[in-house]
């Protein structure tokens, strides 16, 4: 039976030596498929947090979040369940690259990837244009 209300996730595009880092799924949907880091909010936690988390869960990297990308919800966006996703673009700052729990590889791309597993790559584009924008500056605070 599919969940009558939306699951709250995070998504996390991590800059790091001059590209970005991505995941390899490990598990369906999207097995096999690049994406960008992220997964499912913890009880008692907020999205910062969980975006956190998950980029160290899932690359081994410790990040600082730089600025919120969006809030994505269409409907389809997993065929699992409805998701609300709220994606971000962050700095990593310290830890060993290295893929785990969800993530069967983790490696750093020196642009962003086309084919992404889920809607993540329609973000993608919206950050960079907002990227273009703001030339890069660091605009959110934690």
């Amino acid at each position: 039976m599919v969940n009558q209300r939306p699951v709250v996730t995070v998504d996390v595009l991590i800059r790091k030596d001059n590209g970005y880092v991505f995941i390899k799924r490990k598990n369906e949907p999207y097995k096999g498929q690049w994406a960008i880091p992220g997964g499912i909010l913890e009880y008692g936690e907020n999205v910062e947090q969980a975006a956190k988390r998950e980029a160290k869960e899932e690359t081994g990297l410790d990040v600082k979040l730089i600025r919120l990308v969006g809030v994505y919800s269409h409907p389809t966006r997993d065929l699992r369940e409805p998701y609300i996703s709220t994606s971000y673009l962050a700095e990593a700052i310290s830890g060993e690259l290295k893929a785990a729990t969800d993530a069967k590889n983790a490696k750093i791309f020196k642009r962003t990837l086309d084919n992404l597993a889920f809607d993540q790559r329609s973000w993608r584009t919206r950050l960079e244009n907002k990227q273009r924008i703001m030339n890069s500056r660091l605009i959110y605070q934690q």
